[in-house]
């Protein structure tokens, strides 16, 4: 049997034919930031070879505004992204049609408040006071102030960059600010006598849906998911599988993407641990939750007159090429 083998190996090549070999893979990137650990899932799979199981060469775009990681999606430089909801939002006002959302794999409710200078011991004592919020932060202020009965009308609004809000709380520019962290670290540094007067988890979103105000979605090329469903199918399952790593093995999950946010595995993790990671388990009953909460928020948008159009989102969310539960 042996000898055969080498009698037919050698009579293929004296014919010429070519040796079998596998597909090339399908280069699908993502956009992503290396500044936020809402993207662990995402550089899991990468790092582990989830994507080059499935036949996928996943390269790591790093974009770090929204915004930009759906225009690039737009352009067709890149198949999916995880990003701030505000920014799809923001396209489906629009009417921009190039994507799907069908996931949320990361959330991360504590990590946005506001921070006070001393003086301020609620958020009754900012009536009539400077305060500033940016983005998503502008969400959980608004839900304080109504746990507090209160309005925006009822203080002085900035809209302030968030690099900026340190500084301007620290010279008394602003008596509060609202922001993410690590930012909001930095707001307690610059004011270290100060007061956190609130988080998103004192709001009414949080209440409702167990979320911060403005969560990652993942969005998909629709493209990608009307012509090609199968392999749709392939990228989500490794997606996933790297959501469901993070979440079981966080620890070594760590040490797979320190390199990423240039950081030691021990602060990876300990800035992990705020976060939750979603994988395939109870998928269902997590996107109707979460697709709930993109309507709720762009309905605020479009009240706030933040957006020139009230989208139905549910119009841009497609799971069909998911895995029924």
């Amino acid at each position: 049997m042996r000898r055969l083998s080498l009698v037919l190996a050698m009579l293929a090549l004296a014919s010429g034919a070519a040796p079998v070999r596998a597909a090339d893979p399908v280069k699908l990137d993502f956009a992503g930031s290396v500044t936020w650990f809402g993207q662990v899932p995402i550089m899991v799979a990468v790092d582990k070879g989830y994507f080059k199981d499935e036949g996928i060469d996943v390269t790591i775009q790093v974009i770090l505004n929204s915004g930009d990681r759906i225009m690039a999606l737009t352009a067709g430089s890149v198949a999916f992204s995880n990003l701030g909801r505000i920014a799809a939002i923001n396209e489906m006002a629009k009417g921009n049609q190039s994507f799907y959302f069908f996931a949320n794999v990361d959330d991360s409710p504590g990590n946005e408040g506001c921070w006070a200078r001393p003086g301020f011991a609620s958020l009754a004592d900012l009536k009539g006071k400077k305060v500033a919020a940016n983005t998503s932060a502008e969400i959980t202020l608004n839900g304080l102030l109504r746990a507090a009965s209160m309005s925006v009308k009822d203080i002085d609004y900035l809209n302030l960059p968030p690099n900026e809000m340190a500084g301007a709380l620290s010279k008394g520019d602003v008596d509060a600010a609202c922001v993410w962290q690590p930012l909001l670290d930095g707001l307690k540094k610059a004011v270290p006598d100060g007061k956190l007067l609130g988080t998103d988890k004192d709001t009414d979103t949080y209440k409702k849906f167990g979320t911060m105000a403005s969560p990652d979605i993942v969005i998909i090329s629709k493209k990608l998911v009307d012509e090609q469903p199968a392999l749709a199918a392939k990228l989500a399952s490794a997606m996933f599988k790297g959501a469901d790593f993070a979440r079981k093995n966080p620890e070594e999950a760590a040490k797979t993407v320190a390199h990423y946010f240039k950081m030691s595995p021990e602060d990876t993790l300990a800035s992990m641990k705020s976060f939750q990671y979603f994988g395939l388990e109870g998928w269902p009953e997590h996107m109707k939750l979460h697709t709930q909460q993109m309507q709720e928020l762009a309905n605020w948008l479009y009240e706030t007159k933040k957006i020139p159009q009230q989208p139905d989102v549910a119009k841009w969310e497609n799971v069909s090429f998911l895995p029924k539960p």
